[in-house]
């Protein structure tokens, strides 16, 4: 088997960082996931509601930090 990212052969059964040669490899990877460089084809979800900023029953302060 060859790593998905360098392609490099690498054995299956005793590597703690399959599909991939290296630990390297594998944070590599997750790496251009967590940055957008992959995608998973689809439609977007809908976007759930934000919950209130403040859900307590004071009045938002103002800048001076005074109750308004």
């Amino acid at each position: 088997m060859r790593c998905p990212l360098c392609g490099r052969p690498t054995t299956w059964r005793e590597n703690p960082f399959r599909p991939f040669c290296s630990e390297r490899c594998r944070l590599a990877d997750l790496e251009g996931w967590l940055r957008g460089r992959y995608v998973v084809p689809g439609e977007p979800d809908e976007a759930a509601p934000l919950p209130p900023d403040d859900l307590s029953d004071e009045p938002p302060l103002s800048e001076s930090g005074k109750k308004t």
